[in-house]
């Protein structure tokens, strides 16, 4: 078959935005009751609630999984605005398993029976709903006896820093349902910031992580241990591990009763042998890799004991793979199979390992590991190819040098279709992507929206500025008080990287970015003239306003990304796209929710205002019933189509295939 010549950016593609939302999300929060295997799964063509999934024990090939909870139960936590850990479960010997789980439309926790008969099967809630602010919220839990062991996020007024977080005891019995005070409090309020208890095998101690402003937990966390006692309360509390200097990501006990930890000390997130009396730390794997991640949520689980002593890991630079340790001896054997990038979840029935992991040629999906066998397998949520992956994007994973020689890590997905190429003589059009956190990190795995760019002939290289985790606590650290600055730097460092090697058309790049990558995108655009256009979405664009109008967990988060509240104008006036509003003269776009806790609309209402009597094309796109995070399946197709159109217009590309984006010019 001859390729149809045809310019960059015009290429036909069955890859719609339908289809691309259609495959938005993850599953997550993998977990095991007995043998069988549960998780949460993305619905966006159901108002984008996540779904309660079963994969039933003894269950054969993948797709056997069952949607346990039916619509519109939503289990989702709002837990920091960002969730965490919705569910737990326990086996019976009579009766079939009990799970708890959050609701999100209630916040209110829920006892679940699947395998009770009639209307026994229906949720009844345990806790009440509180009218004071952003009222009750439950993360992280765990089943103890006839009571929930869990985080509780308490809003005492109506701002959002008007909160408290302790770990609570929540009774099963439902007397807690309409009574507050039913709820036993086993820790104090003196920590800003807690995970969920994790319980010693013969449930005599409890560790759990806590931290306080103005850090991040990949600042500094505190491993705290405490004696258990017969009536269930904690006693002798004490921190081990941890503190201002040093990130405790995760704790768990193995099977014998030791405690582990993965700590940053050595400046990479490695696994150790803790002592819960001395605090003594004996790193199991030291290795320059990192063994952990940013605690974006309570119930991130990088790393699993095996009953016979043997430990599952996600390890690695930039991506995770899941390896098994032998603490003794140190070696670590990592799973056979394609997968390439795996998500902090990790769950462990007898032999079997399951976790959530994706590669170049396939999304995320449920996976097992026979560690009896060394055999892996897709046991659910098994991606079914939508259209031929001859029109996937090969990524290309490189390092390229910024200011003062600086290593920048980015992943290159050139334009990719088995039946179309362009002219010889054509370069083709980027578009730069920023990833949000900014203290997270991207791997190079499929995802659909960047197949809808690169199958149409435009490329997309994804970076992971300095600033960004995978690759050990001094690159994070990078950005440092330096955010809108290296941020900003690397991404043009890269872009013009591709430029000068020939692989892009210089006078067609773009950025785009969401929520923090949004910040990048918009502060790009005052920085350089380098880019021809911009999508952002759902941003920062005010650091003041930012530091004043988010979510209490990143309330003070700014005073790492720009520095001490004293300098905070300042920084602010030499940034923020809103202070610069006046060096913007690139067509953008702008994309908000309107239900957005973490980055307001007033941010996205105060760039628009300081632009108002300028030339300057925009389009501004906001959605009612959105967040942080765009979940419904409606929402993301006029997303992806409004930034197609931009693209194609201000790189003067023929399309008819989306509805033309009508830009605004603000006289």
């Amino acid at each position: 078959m001859t390729a149809a010549t045809l310019p960059y950016g015009s290429w036909p593609s069955p890859i719609t935005a339908e289809l691309a939302a259609s495959h938005d999300g993850r599953p997550e929060y993998v977990g095991t009751v007995g043998t069988e295997v549960w998780w949460t799964e993305p619905r966006p063509r159901e108002g984008g609630r996540r779904a309660l999934v079963r994969r039933p024990a003894g269950a054969g090939a993948a797709g056997g999984d069952v949607t346990a909870l039916p619509a519109p139960w939503d289990v989702r936590s709002r837990v920091t605005e960002y969730g965490g850990l919705p569910w737990a479960g326990a086996e019976r010997a009579e009766g079939g398993p009990l799970l708890v789980f959050v609701h999100f439309a209630d916040q209110r926790l829920y006892a679940y029976e699947p395998d009770a008969p009639g209307d026994a099967a229906r949720p009844r809630p345990l806790t009440p709903v509180s009218a004071v602010g952003g009222g009750l919220r439950w993360a992280d839990p765990v089943l103890r006896g006839r009571e929930v062991w869990c985080v509780l996020e308490e809003f005492t007024g109506p701002a959002p820093t008007d909160v408290r977080r302790v770990t609570a005891a929540v009774p099963l019995d439902g007397s807690a349902a309409e009574d507050r005070a039913a709820v036993r409090e086993l820790t104090d309020d003196r920590h800003r910031f807690t995970t969920g208890p994790r319980l010693s095998p013969d449930g005599r101690h409890a560790a759990w992580l806590v931290w306080d402003h103005p850090r991040m937990p990949w600042d500094g966390t505190e491993l705290r241990v405490a004696e258990v006692t017969e009536d269930g309360r904690l006693e002798r509390a004490r921190t081990v591990l941890g503190g201002p200097e040093e990130a405790v990501a995760q704790a768990d006990w193995t099977a014998g009763g030791t405690l582990l930890a993965v700590s940053d000390r050595s400046g990479w997130w490695n696994p150790y042998r803790v002592d819960p009396e001395t605090g003594d730390a004996v790193n199991l794997c030291p290795r320059e890799e990192e063994f952990g991640g940013p605690l974006w949520k309570p119930g991130l689980r990088w790393l699993a004991p095996l009953p016979e002593g043997l430990l599952a890991v996600l390890h690695g630079q930039g991506s995770s793979v899941l390896g098994i340790l032998d603490p003794e001896s140190g070696d670590l054997v990592d799973a056979a199979g394609p997968w390439t990038a795996w998500q902090p979840t990790l769950a462990v029935s007898g032999t079997r390992v399951y976790g959530v992991a994706a590669s170049p040629r396939s999304a995320y999906e449920v996976v097992e590991l026979d560690t009896a066998t060394g055999h892996a397998r897709v046991v659910g949520a098994q991606g079914v190819d939508p259209v031929d992956p001859a029109h996937y994007p090969e990524p290309q994973s490189r390092t390229f040098l910024g200011p003062d020689n600086r290593e920048i890590h980015a992943h290159v997905y050139p334009p990719h279709h088995p039946a179309c190429r362009a002219a010889a003589d054509e370069l083709p059009p980027y578009v730069v992507w920023a990833h949000g956190g900014p203290t997270d990190h991207v791997p190079p795995v499929l995802d659909l929206h960047i197949a809808y760019f690169t199958s149409r002939g435009i490329g997309v290289a994804e970076v992971n500025y300095g600033g960004s985790t995978g690759y050990g606590r001094a690159y994070r650290e990078r950005l440092r008080e330096q955010w809108g600055v290296v941020d900003v730097e690397d991404c043009a460092a890269v872009a013009r990287a591709l430029a000068a090697e020939g692989t892009v058309d210089p006078a067609r790049l773009a950025i785009r970015g969401a929520s923090a990558g949004g910040w990048t995108a918009a502060a790009s655009l005052a920085a350089t003239d380098l880019y021809a256009c911009a999508a952002v979405v759902y941003p920062v664009l005010d650091l003041l306003g930012f530091a004043e109008e988010t979510h209490d967990l990143e309330s003070r988060y700014i005073e790492g990304l720009a520095g001490p509240p004293q300098t905070l104008a300042v920084r602010s006036r030499e940034r923020s796209p809103v202070a610069r509003a006046d060096r913007i003269t690139a067509p953008f776009l702008l994309l908000q929710g309107l239900e957005d806790p973490v980055c307001p609309p007033a941010q996205a209402e105060r760039l628009l205002a300081a632009l108002r009597g300028r030339p300057v094309p925009h389009a501004y796109l906001a959605f009612a019933g959105e967040g942080h995070g765009f979940r419904r399946a409606d929402t993301m197709v006029r997303a992806l189509e409004a930034e197609l159109s931009l693209y194609a217009q201000v790189f003067g590309i023929e399309r008819t295939d989306v509805p033309r984006l009508e830009l605004r010019l603000e006289l």
